[in-house]
């Protein structure tokens, strides 16, 4: 599976690593994922998703069903599905 996260879209970005001589060599610098289990207490489901550090954090202050219905409305995590009963 690709380094992406799946609610923010954060995937590495390249740069240069730099030298104490100044010399520039390429690199990539990766996001901080973790694969972790998420249970959704209105479908009574769990998801395993590929999240950042940073998802984390806004999921534990917001909780899971809140932040995922604000970052579909933002675009991000479209291949999440919540299989609520009402809709």
């Amino acid at each position: 599976m690709s380094r992406v996260c799946q609610l923010t879209g954060k995937r590495p970005v390249s740069g240069n690593s730099v030298s104490h001589s100044n010399r520039k060599t390429r690199r990539r610098f990766l996001p901080n994922l973790f694969k972790k289990r998420f249970f959704i207490p209105e479908t009574g489901e769990w998801i395993v998703l590929k999240v950042s550090n940073t998802a984390l954090r806004s999921i534990s202050k917001h909780g899971i069903s809140v932040y995922l219905k604000k970052q579909q409305a933002r675009g991000f995590a479209q291949d999440v599905r919540l299989n609520t009963p009402g809709c």
